[in-house]
């Protein structure tokens, strides 16, 4: 009985520190991300998530996705559940799909999967596009069982995006150019160009109603001529 108890309890703690130790991203690497590192891995992520190519040493990278995969598992509900639960809806536990995702990515030996930008897109939105970790999984499986890898990019790497001030800056400034063209100046013209332009009017309607007169005028005296006839 004392024997069973004490196995039990063992196999407790194993568990315990096994999920201490894929929850956290491994012994080999850091315990956890701080804020800074978090950003600055997943700036990485969205810099090949946006271009499809990477840059960095592949071992490091693996680390860093390595790290980003458990920490994204790690916010679904099912992790807190218990194993018998975990197993009821995932099919197998939490640790036990953490660590065969994980595995499957470290089978990377060359470079990573072609399939790289979109893992990291699922990386960077799992919560917002797959609503339970079972969808989430089979997505990362599907795109982590390629045989296919990436080479690293001989391109220079892609700055920050620039400031957009300058550009609302200009945007700002453009209507009061616009004032000049399409407002004030433009409708205060000239009264004598003005009434110029209306005596021209009025010239060209005085020839166009005398050259009406002089058609419709012998049109009218032939039809008097006929109805005297």
């Amino acid at each position: 009985m004392e024997a069973s108890a004490l196995n039990e309890t063992s196999s407790t703690a194993s568990e315990h520190d096994q999920e201490h130790v894929l929850n956290h991203g491994g012994r080999d690497s850091k315990p956890d991300f701080d804020r800074e590192e978090e950003e600055e891995v997943r700036g990485i992520l969205q810099v090949i998530s946006s271009t499809g190519n990477f840059w960095h040493n592949w071992d490091k990278l693996k680390s860093m996705l390595s790290c980003q995969l458990k920490l994204v598992l790690s916010e679904y509900p099912e992790a807190k559940m218990t194993t018998d639960q975990q197993s009821a809806s995932l099919g197998e536990t939490y640790l036990e799909l953490v660590t065969r995702l994980d595995e499957e990515l470290h089978c990377f030996i060359e470079g990573p999967p072609f399939t790289l930008q979109r893992i990291c897109e699922i990386l960077l939105a799992a919560r917002s596009i797959y609503p339970n970790l079972s969808k989430l999984a089979l997505a990362l499986e599907k795109n982590l069982l390629v045989t296919s890898t990436l080479i690293v990019c001989t391109k220079p790497y892609p700055q920050m995006m620039p400031n957009q001030e300058p550009e609302k800056a200009s945007g700002e400034a453009q209507p009061e150019s616009n004032s000049i063209q399409n407002g004030v100046e433009p409708m205060v013209r000239d009264r004598d160009e003005i009434m110029t332009e209306v005596e021209a009017d009025m010239v060209d309607m005085t020839i166009d109603m005398d050259a009406f007169q002089e058609m419709v005028g012998p049109s009218e005296a032939s039809s008097t001529a006929d109805e005297n006839s």
